[in-house]
Formats: structure tokens, C-alpha cells, sequence
């Protein structure tokens, strides 16, 4: 009886036991096909499917002639997975020392220790993504591939070289560890040159093995576009050999250069002094990575001169040959109680000489007959105080005073080349209407685009010259021109003549403004801007030195105007231009008319153009 009803008790209990199990199987098989059904999908798919970004290659820049100035190498990283590497060491029952031991093995590989990747695998037990090293070569990746170390990978990388070092540097910019453009055309055509990436979603086994990838799961990246610019590699070395070997012959602080192509806009070459290496943007500091040659506006003295007579002449203000009544080395203005000087006594010069010989009293005169509204309207004829819209970054429009704010103190000031500001860029520019017939182009140093199979898909994509201000009267600026040939035979820039072309141009030398403070009477700006064959103009080129020691120079046409002339020569050589014919000039304009100065006539004419 007993044992009846323990067997009873025992057959409840089992039933008891197997109705419960059996109902949370049920209750499991419920909630695994209803509540946790697309959670345990996501999962799933998460281990089976992993996205994987596929990197886009950076598009390369190459100077107009295709010389490769900046590219792309492609080099491989290695990473860790510590939460799968944690995981598959645990369910394959192997110790942490068969961990260490492999871990090892990938430091013998790579510029990491042993040590340092258990302190990743501990300390990121959790990440899934740990780049761990970078730059590897296809024989490096191979070698950390073979290991087979379940958690560690490779992937590709593009690293940005640049075969000529700092040839047109400030022009390139340079990139950051991440790949993007930090500075110069890096900076500004950054998402043109990056591409777009793409992805892939492969099917893995149990070990991450990839097994099949669908065509909707797989989207292939799109490389960045290259850029082809106007720049001259060649030009641009000869530029920076000559301003880096001036600018430490007179121990100068800084030092800019712009060559252009007068008649297209086309930026041939741009260098500053010093300068520095884009491979290695953190080696130099950021003041040496300005692009001056846009940035640094300054007060350009008397390379000014050439932009004001030329409007003169096309207003009928006066002409080349008229005679002007300079009273020896000062003269006092009524708009200035400090007396103009010139460097030499000269007595009366015509119009030509005053540019040619670049008299202050001269210009301060033209100045006066101008007046202010006339002055202002000259300079803007050419563009100053207005950016140049080059497509580079961080351009300065320098500084041209809105007319209101101009007082009888700045005919004198300006017609000087002070209480204005221009940039190396546009003082390069604004020459070319000398050059062009009268024209304000629009510098340029990107002339197109091609996609990564070599296809143009952006050429020549700024203004035309049909689109181009008419700045002066081609009369007017041919005219400039032919005076400003003499400035290299007879005036200011001897050091500037050529035995083989004829060169125009005109020297500058500026006190440096220190603020508050004044002029420093010690500081100078040197600089000199050219062009040549004067016959038929193939290059503008200016030079500017910042403060050169004064006691080794600091002329415009001791200092700037030998390198210009070197770069001229150098530059119609590499381009095999023609020499020039014999260069003609006039006699002297004032030996020829000096006697027949009529102050009377003079004084009229003044008044009249005053009015």
C-alpha cells in the first residue's frame, strides 16, 4: 500500500516535472518566434553580415605639362577585433599564453610590442575595431595575412606623397593623418579630390570567413577626380631657386614671387620664402605655411606709379612728353606740411621720365592735378582692394580706402604707393594690363579636371577673355608698356636688362609701416615687377622682398629687379622664345624739350584738369 502510493507520488512528481520543462519549451519556442524573432535576426545578420567601408583613392595633381606634383600611395593597415580575438580563444579552450604567444608573433610584424596589443585586447575588450598599425607594404600585409590569427586583419590605406617636396608647397597644401585637405588646393577642391567610398556586406562563416556577397550588397567607391594646373613645374623651380638665393643673399625676412601668362590668367608659377615640406605639415609652423603671395597684403611704393600715369594718359590728364616743373630733390605739397623727396636732384622731367626715373615729386604733382576721385578711380580700373578671385584659399582683397575716407593728405600718400595695400597676386595681375592690351584677366592655377580613368570632366573652367574688364585703352597701356621699357635701359632697373630680350617693368622701395609706431626709416619693402618680350609680352612676374638688411641692399632695383631678370631669362629659355630685335627708344624727353618749358601753359593745364 505504501509503495503504491509512493509510486504514485513519484509518477506526479515526474509528470509534474516534464508538463513544466515541456511548457517552457513550449513558452520558448513562443517567444523566440514572436518577441525575439527580429532581434535574434539582427544578431544573426550581424554575424553573418558585416558592412565594410571600401576606401576611396585620393585623386592626384599633376602640373600642366602632367608632371606629378602631389599623389596617392596605396599601403595597407592592420587592425584587432579584441571582443572576437577574446571570444574564439575562450570557446576554442586556449590559455591567454597561446593569446600572448600570437600576439608576439604580429609584433615581430609590426612598430608595436607584444605587450602594448594584450593592453588593447584588455583595456578594448569590447571594440570590434582597433587600428593597431599603418604604411605597410603588400610584402608586410602578406607576412601579417599568413599568421592567421583569428581577430587580426588587414585593410588598405592611401598615403599622400609628394615626389617633388616642397616645390609649389604653399599652391598644394597638404593633408592631414586622416586624408583630408588642410591647406591649399588640398584644402579647397578637398571633396573633389577625395572621391566618394564605397561598401561591401560579404557573407561569413562562423570565423568571419568571407562566403558570398550579393550585388545589392556591394557598391563599388568612386576615386577622386586629379587636378591639372596651370603651374609650370620648371617655371615654378626656377622661381623658388631665385627667391630662396636673394632672399638669403640680403638676409631678408620673407619673400614672394608670382609668374604669369598676361594673356590667359594662367598662374605659371607662385613661390614664397621660406617655405616648407607638405609631407610634413606638422614639421613647420602654421606663419610659414601662409600663402603671402595671397594673404599678406603690404604697401607697394613705387611699383604703384605705372597704375595711376596709365590712366592719366588715357583721360588726357597729360602726356609723355610733357614737361613737368620738379624743383630739385624736395618740393613741399599744399596737402602735406612734410616735403616729397626724390633720391636725386633732377630738375624738370616729361611724364616718361617721372615713371621712367620714378620721381615722388613728379608723381606727387600728377597726384595733385588727379585729385582725389581720379586717383581713386585709377586704382580701381585695376582691381585693388577687391580679391582677384583666384581659386586658392585665404585671399586677401587688400586695402583701397572707399573715397570717403580719403583726405587731402592721401594725393600725396597714394600717388606714393602708401595708404594702400596690395597683394603679390595682385600686383601681378593688375601688370598684365600692360602686357594684354589693356585687359584684367583672372588668375587661375587650376586649368581642369580629370576623372580617375583619365577623362576631362572640368576644363578651362574660368572666365574667357571675352569675359574680361577692358581696364585701359589698348593705346593707353601700349604706350605704358614702351615707357617702361626704359626703366630697365635708362632708369631704375639696369640690374634688370637683358642682353637677349626686351624687358619692362618698374622698380619699387617702400618704408615697412609698423602700426602705431610709424615707418620704420631701417624696414623696406624691395620689389620689382617685369614682363617680357616687350614686343609680344609671354610672362608677368613680380618680386617682392620683405625687409632685406639694409646695409647688403634694398633697392627694388638692387634687390628684386636681378631676380626678376634671372627668372625672365630662364623662363623665355626653358619656353625657347625668340630673342628680341633691337630695342628703340627716344632720346631723352627732356633734352629735347627742357628749353621750351612754358610754366604758364603748365599751370593752366593743371587748373583745367583740376576742374
Amino acid at each position: 500500500m505504501i509503495m503504491d502510493r509512493f509510486s504514485t507520488v513519484r509518477a506526479t512528481l515526474l509528470l509534474t516535472i516534464l508538463g513544466v520543462g515541456l511548457a517552457g519549451m513550449c513558452g520558448r519556442v513562443v517567444w523566440l518566434q514572436t518577441i525575439a524573432r527580429q532581434q535574434l535576426i539582427r544578431s544573426a545578420e550581424r554575424q553573418q553580415h558585416r558592412t565594410e567601408i571600401l576606401s576611396a583613392r585620393r585623386g592626384s595633381i599633376f602640373d600642366r605639362n602632367g608632371i606629378m606634383l602631389a599623389g596617392t600611395i596605396q599601403t595597407h593597415g592592420v587592425f584587432l577585433d579584441p571582443q572576437f580575438m577574446l571570444d574564439h580563444f575562450q570557446s576554442e579552450n586556449r590559455t591567454l599564453n597561446d593569446m600572448d604567444a600570437a600576439l608576439r608573433r604580429l609584433s615581430a610584424l609590426i612598430d608595436r610590442s607584444a605587450d602594448e596589443l594584450a593592453d588593447i585586447v584588455a583595456q578594448r575588450h569590447e571594440a570590434r575595431f582597433v587600428k593597431v598599425a599603418e604604411n605597410l607594404d603588400d610584402r608586410q600585409a602578406e607576412a601579417v595575412r599568413r599568421l592567421n590569427i583569428e581577430g587580426v586583419g588587414t585593410f588598405p590605406m592611401g598615403v599622400r606623397y609628394y615626389p617633388m617636396g616642397s616645390v609649389a608647397a604653399h599652391v598644394l597644401g597638404g593633408v592631414g593623418r586622416e586624408g583630408k585637405g588642410l591647406e591649399g588646393l588640398e584644402m579647397k577642391y578637398d571633396s573633389r579630390l577625395s572621391g566618394r567610398p564605397g561598401y561591401w556586406r560579404p557573407m561569413k562563416d562562423a570565423r568571419r570567413r568571407p562566403i558570398g556577397v550579393t550585388a545589392e550588397d556591394y557598391v563599388p567607391p568612386v576615386h577622386g577626380q586629379h587636378l591639372v594646373l596651370t603651374l609650370d613645374a620648371n617655371i615654378q623651380m626656377i622661381a623658388e631657386q631665385e627667391l630662396s638665393a636673394a632672399c638669403r643673399r640680403f638676409r631678408a625676412d620673407r619673400g614672394e614671387i608670382v609668374v604669369m601668362d598676361p594673356h590667359t590668367g594662367d598662374v605659371l608659377a607662385l613661390a614664397n620664402w621660406p617655405t616648407f615640406n607638405p609631407q610634413n605639415l606638422n614639421d613647420s609652423p602654421p606663419a610659414q605655411r601662409r600663402n603671402r603671395c595671397l594673404t599678406d597684403p603690404y604697401e607697394p611704393g613705387s611699383t604703384i606709379k605705372p597704375f595711376i600715369v596709365g590712366p592719366a594718359l588715357m583721360w588726357g590728364v597729360t602726356r609723355p612728353q610733357e614737361v613737368w616743373p620738379i624743383p630739385g630733390k624736395s618740393y613741399r605739397s599744399r596737402y602735406r606740411s612734410k616735403p616729397i623727396v626724390d633720391v636725386h636732384h633732377y630738375g624738370p622731367l616729361a611724364t616718361w621720365d617721372i615713371l621712367v626715373k620714378s620721381s615722388n615729386i613728379g608723381m606727387t604733382m600728377l597726384g595733385e592735378r588727379l585729385g582725389k576721385a581720379r586717383l581713386y578711380q585709377a586704382l580701381s580700373c585695376f582691381g585693388f582692394g577687391k580679391p582677384t578671385g583666384i581659386d586658392l584659399p585665404g585671399e586677401d582683397p587688400g586695402l583701397l580706402n572707399p573715397l570717403p575716407m580719403w583726405r587731402d593728405y592721401s594725393i600725396p600718400s597714394v600717388s606714393q604707393g602708401y595708404e594702400v595695400m596690395v597683394t603679390p597676386i595682385q600686383l601681378a595681375r593688375g601688370f598684365c594690363v600692360y602686357a594684354n592690351g589693356g585687359r584684367l584677366v583672372r588668375p587661375r592655377v587650376v586649368k581642369g579636371a580629370l576623372d580617375c580613368d583619365g577623362a576631362v570632366v572640368a576644363a578651362d573652367c574660368h572666365q574667357t577673355p571675352a569675359e574680361w574688364p577692358q581696364a585701359l585703352e589698348s593705346e593707353a597701356a601700349d604706350q605704358i608698356r614702351r615707357i617702361l621699357c626704359d626703366v630697365p635701359v635708362r632708369g631704375t632697373a639696369t640690374k634688370a636688362q637683358s642682353k637677349y630680350w626686351n624687358i619692362f617693368g618698374k622698380t619699387g622701395t617702400a618704408h615697412v609701416s609698423r602700426g602705431s609706431a610709424g615707418y620704420d626709416e631701417a624696414g623696406y619693402t624691395s620689389s620689382f615687377m617685369g614682363g617680357a618680350p616687350a614686343e609680344n609680352p609671354r610672362m608677368v612676374v613680380a618680386v617682392i622682398v620683405h625687409e632685406p638688411r639694409q646695409d647688403l641692399g634694398y633697392y627694388g632695383g638692387t634687390v628684386s629687379a636681378p631676380v626678376a631678370l634671372r627668372v625672365i631669362e630662364r623662363t623665355l629659355s626653358y619656353l625657347d622664345v625668340p630673342n628680341s630685335p633691337q630695342l628703340e627708344l627716344p632720346p631723352p624727353a627732356v633734352a629735347s624739350v627742357l628749353t621750351g618749358f612754358d610754366e604758364k601753359a603748365y599751370r593752366n593745364r593743371t587748373a583745367v584738369a583740376r576742374e
